[in-house]
């Protein structure tokens, strides 16, 4: 494995993924992972804790699906935006107001899809009055949704994740939170596991409803920040970007599976890969470039009877 990672440092560097001055951003961390396995095929960096931007949103989704479940909630009951929401800033592209109301469903589309952070904040706020505070201490529902965030980070071994509030922005922070290639390797995995969140992420489009606190229903048609969406299998997921995060993104391919008789026995085998990207300056390009090399890794490690060693999985 570090021959491996050893031959790639070098085939990016002459395709240019030049490692920066001392006085630029660090070089880019990613990681190219099998999705059923969590056999990590290609890294660099892949502990390195760094920002991650909206990409924090995949949490928060997951979070909102988790309660849905659990508590038998359904993704059609309004939330209505808070008004802490001015207070946040970053992205409000659908142009939420406080006192404004949406559907969960379509708070998570426009969370997931344009990346807005009113949506994300009114989903957290929603589902935390709902949580229990711990008992030593006064929480808001927006403490209590983080708190969660983090717990599903530790179930999930995300060991070197933070999660600080629902959108990823930095500013505001007394310390910025962070995550790293691994760590969100291992969420996407978790969260592409679920038809519905499958679902959410690989709409190019979507068009949501949204009542306005003055009255009337208005519409909204919500366009995907992915640019690889619809690409060489490529079915989701999320990007991100902040001023300490630079450039983020992670993609979701899948391939037709692998099928093989072992006596007389079929065994099918689904064959997906996650590439997580972070701080990039040509995101899009990089992470296209690591799922070509990522299928060539893969197709080399079907052909061994697809062997996972201790240390090598997420």
């Amino acid at each position: 494995m570090k021959a491996l990672n050893s031959l790639l440092v070098v085939a990016l560097v002459l395709i240019g993924f030049q490692a920066p001055a001392s006085a630029q951003k660090p070089q880019t961390c990613f990681v190219v992972a099998d999705a059923a396995s969590g056999y990590i095929l290609q890294s660099a960096d892949p502990n390195r804790k760094v920002q991650v931007g909206s990409l924090t949103k995949i949490a928060t989704a997951m979070v909102v699906l988790d309660w849905a479940e659990a508590q038998k909630r359904d993704l059609s009951e309004p939330a209505v935006v808070p008004s802490i929401v001015t207070s946040i800033g970053g992205a409000n592209p659908v142009g939420f107001q406080p006192g404004d109301s949406a559907s969960l469903r379509d708070l998570l589309y426009a969370a997931l899809l344009q990346s807005d952070n009113y949506a994300a904040v009114t989903l957290a706020w929603h589902v935390g009055k709902t949580l229990p505070a711990p008992s030593d201490m006064q929480a808001t529902p927006l403490d209590r949704f983080v708190a969660q965030m983090n717990a599903l980070a530790r179930h999930l071994n995300m060991t070197r994740t933070l999660f600080l509030n629902p959108h990823g922005l930095e500013e505001g922070e007394t310390k910025p939170p962070y995550s790293t290639a691994a760590d969100m390797a291992r969420l996407t995995k978790y969260a592409m596991e679920r038809a519905a969140f499958r679902f959410f992420v690989s709409q190019k489009e979507r068009r949501i409803n949204i009542t306005h606190v003055e009255g009337g229903l208005a519409a909204f048609s919500l366009v995907n920040t992915n640019e690889l969406l619809g690409y060489n299998g490529v079915d989701g997921v999320k990007t991100g970007r902040t001023r300490l995060a630079g450039d983020c993104v992670i993609i979701s391919a899948a391939r037709a599976p692998e099928s093989r008789k072992e006596g007389e026995t079929f065994v099918v085998t689904p064959r997906r890969l996650i590439v997580v990207v972070l701080g990039a300056q040509e995101r899009f390009a990089t992470a296209s470039q690591l799922l070509e090399s990522g299928w060539k890794h893969h197709q080399a490690w079907e052909a061994t009877g697809r062997p996972v060693k201790k240390g090598q999985t997420l």
